[in-house]
């Protein structure tokens, strides 16, 4: 399971040291892109359930295209090096304008990566809307209460 923010450096050779607490769970994992511009890091395992729901989607809805285009064409398999690192391919950091300050963040099942300015603005902004987000979620949220 994987919680919590993590701020972190991604090297000149688009590294980033994964959150030691995480590194076994990652040893094969697979990175793409994310929605609202960041990066998602799946546990191989995962990846494997994930992927064949993302290609069964029907081929004949434009929708189903796009999504399956975004998400499966921008995939990686990566591994942790001995350091605990990844490497983050080129097309990917560009895609999430990842430079040198980033922010992991634990979901679950899964790690988004972000650059540590729009994380702020992204966390910012749902801070500031929480309760018109709950509203919005009223049938989730009774289940969280």
């Amino acid at each position: 399971m994987f919680l919590g923010q993590y701020s972190h450096n991604i090297d000149a050779k688009g590294r980033l040291a994964v959150p030691a607490k995480f590194r076994n769970d990652l040893k094969k994992a697979v990175v793409t892109q994310g929605f609202d511009n960041c990066l998602v890091l799946y546990p191989k395992k995962s990846w494997e359930q994930i992927a064949p729901k993302v290609a069964a989607m029907p081929i004949n809805k434009e929708s189903s295209r796009a999504v399956s285009r975004f998400i499966l064409a921008s995939a990686m398999d990566v591994e942790v090096d001995g350091q605990g690192r990844i490497v983050l391919p080129d097309y990917l950091r560009k895609f999430a304008g990842l430079d040198k300050k980033v922010v992991v963040a634990g979901l679950y099942d899964r790690l988004e990566i972000w650059d540590e300015d729009q994380w702020n603005k992204m966390k910012s902004a749902t801070e500031k809307n929480s309760n018109s987000i709950a509203e919005q979620l009223s049938d989730l949220s009774t289940n969280i209460e």
